[in-house]
């Protein structure tokens, strides 16, 4: 499998993972969004930051 396609299945993932939280339980999602949306963007970044270190290290274990 090529770099491109695995690239693709995992973005596919995302969309899916990313998808199931809204479908189950929209209501708390979209609270959520309203939480997020009123965020600094210190905050933001903080936890873009550490999502980001914590895929990399989750992804550097799993491979």
């Amino acid at each position: 499998m090529g770099f491109w396609q695995e690239l693709a299945v995992a973005f596919c993932l995302v969309l899916v993972l990313e998808g199931i939280i809204p479908f189950l339980y929209p209501q708390r999602w979209r609270k959520l969004v309203i939480q997020i949306a009123q965020a600094d963007d210190r905050s933001l970044r903080i936890t873009g930051l550490a999502s980001m270190i914590l895929g990399t290290v989750l992804l550097y274990l799993v491979r």
